[in-house]
């Protein structure tokens, strides 16, 4: 049997804690390794326990979430994030995303999705619900001078036109799977598409060659 997915806790409330905790036990691919309670505590408990995703919250007392994701993420070999909250502004879920989290729940989202989500984002595959694709789109479409815009149109410049295709499909939210099938491709060749463009990109996961597309402004058509 595989080795179960690494859950690191992250929340300010013991209740959503030990609710997650409970939840979470009911799936044999699944371990809580630890929980803590504010962001401030995350680096010690990433480094002590070693977790595989991080499920963390955004509003905490000393260090918020999307700072503590920030930190994460610029470690050499960093944890998957879920963001799992009750705040889904456009900045908290643009914020997440830059900063490479994976994923983006909102807390009264159902047991078996935020087990699923745990599962995709642990393979590799960002959890992105078209809720959080709508809110990409219409924040390109209401920034029509984006200084970012410029950068993510030079950076994709660099892409061989294969490269751009599978860049854009990341862009709409496609898994690998849907990916290949589109662009009659093999799974293995679309991942290694994927790393490529991380490479070239400087990026380190989907969720940020999708936000740079949509930074572009380049997935105006599904």
């Amino acid at each position: 049997m595989d080795s179960p997915i690494r859950v690191l806790i992250v929340d300010d409330d013991a209740l959503v804690r030990a609710g997650l905790t409970m939840m979470l036990a009911g799936a044999e691919d699944l371990a809580v390794v630890a929980d803590v309670a504010d962001g401030a505590e995350v680096v010690a408990a990433v480094n002590e326990h070693r977790p595989d995703v991080v499920l963390m919250d955004i509003r905490m007392p000393r260090v918020d979430g999307l700072a503590a994701t920030e930190r994460l993420r610029a470690r050499r070999e960093p944890p998957e994030i879920i963001i799992l909250t009750t705040f889904d502004s456009d900045e908290h879920i643009l914020r997440a995303m830059r900063a490479g989290a994976g994923g983006f729940l909102l807390k009264h989202t159902p047991p078996p999705e935020i087990i699923r989500a745990i599962r995709q984002v642990a393979a590799g595959e960002p959890m992105m619900s078209p809720a959080v694709l709508r809110k990409m789109m219409g924040y390109v479409a209401d920034t029509g001078v984006d200084p970012r815009r410029d950068r993510a149109r030079a950076l994709l410049a660099r892409l061989s036109e294969g490269e751009r295709a599978v860049a854009a499909l990341v862009g709409r939210g496609r898994t690998n799977s849907e990916i290949g099938k589109e662009l009659s491709l093999s799974v293995a060749t679309v991942k290694a598409y994927v790393s490529r463009l991380l490479t070239k990109l400087e990026l380190n996961n989907r969720v940020q060659i999708a936000l740079l597309v949509h930074d572009a402004g380049e997935n105006a058509q599904d």
